[in-house]
């Protein structure tokens, strides 16, 4: 990004904001003197404020309008930075800044490592898209053989055709049906070295009171009841060879009650108290169970504020979020628990949130 100078009062040269472009960051964007201003105004239009945009300060202003659902166009990104470039150039807004802003911190670069998983067998749900994606995408390109599953047939085929030198064996299906775990084992084999429970839905942000037996049936059943049948199915084999390691993937919402509503927040903790118990029951037989505890993560599940009350009381402590993660952050996190690098940990509940969970 380019910078502009302009002249302080003694007469010498100071660095001014820089020039703003689609990739900009929403922080950049923010803190700018004109762009600032411009973004403000956008967002009191349609009734926000900037504290929405806490959690994606590290992202860009265009990867901001993809993740949007039209909410942001393409014609509206080009109309804002014409705006910002406009107001740079006549200096509106532009107050010369005696000092230059802090450098950003240096982007994150998965590195993948060959053959960390060559030769073992490794089942994903949830591996159409999001974290299961990236989980199975890097494990598949580590030389493990991945059972991605998914309820998208669809999702599901993509993958598999991004990856088609990899081994990769896909089932589709509800994680609640038995009939999908008998196929998925099927599919395994009789070595089943890692199992990452990643497929995951949120709920309405509803308290009790308002929680519909619909809503509390379908979040319990695919967050922890999917996710125990499927481990229950797969420990035999793993007894058996005497080895294994499961990752069952928490939120937020696994170690307090303010990032979600009333169903999530169960399903959450029990998929804590469900891995604890894995972990204290197995460990003597060479079975691993940790729990991944994400924050805020880039993924394709739908987050519905049905619930006034949900929504006042659960929309301040969500702006509090550090940052919005890339799903691969999480996968690197998740190999590394299935991975033998982590054959001394088990039982734990991990936060890959950015440090928002010791807010």
């Amino acid at each position: 990004m380019d910078d502009f100078e302009s002249t302080g009062s003694d007469g010498s040269a100071v660095q001014a904001s820089p020039v703003l472009t689609e990739d900009s960051t929403v922080g950049q964007w923010l803190d700018h003197p004109v762009g600032g201003e411009i973004f403000r105004r956008l967002l009191s239009e349609s009734g926000q404020t900037e504290s929405v945009l806490q959690p994606v300060r590290g992202i860009t202003l265009a990867k901001l309008a993809s993740l949007s659902n039209g909410q942001m166009t393409d014609a509206m990104v080009a109309d804002m930075v014409a705006k910002a470039k406009a107001g740079a150039v006549g200096g509106v807004g532009g107050v010369a800044a005696e000092s230059p802003a802090p450098p950003a911190p240096l982007p994150w670069v998965e590195k993948v490592t060959p053959g960390r998983f060559l030769g073992k067998t490794v089942i994903v749900t949830g591996a159409g898209s999001g974290i299961g994606k990236a989980t199975a995408s890097r494990i598949a390109r580590e030389g493990g053989r991945v059972i991605a599953v998914d309820i998208s047939r669809e999702r599901l085929q993509e993958f598999q055709d991004e990856l088609h030198e990899n081994h990769i064996d896909t089932v589709a299906g509800d994680i609640r049906d038995d009939s999908l775990i008998r196929e998925v084992c099927e599919h395994a084999g009789t070595i089943i070295d890692g199992l990452a429970n990643v497929a995951g839905i949120m709920d309405n942000f509803t308290p009790l009171h308002e929680m519909t037996d619909e809503i509390w049936d379908r979040v319990l059943g695919i967050n922890l009841v999917g996710m125990m049948r499927l481990s229950r199915a797969v420990l035999p084999v793993m007894l058996s060879q005497g080895h294994g390691a499961i990752v069952n993937v928490g939120s937020e919402a696994t170690l307090k009650a303010s990032a979600a509503g009333v169903a999530y927040t169960t399903s959450k903790h029990a998929v804590a108290g469900l891995s604890k118990s894995m972990a204290f029951m197995y460990g003597p037989h060479g079975i691993r169970t940790n729990v991944v505890a994400p924050g805020g993560v880039f993924t394709n599940i739908e987050s519905k504020f049905e619930s006034k009350m949900g929504t006042e009381r659960v929309n301040p402590i969500l702006a509090t979020m550090p940052g919005v993660a890339p799903a691969e952050q999480l996968a690197a996190l998740i190999t590394y628990l299935l991975s033998d690098d982590s054959a001394n940990i088990n039982g734990a509940v991990i936060p890959s949130d950015g440090g928002w969970s010791v807010q």
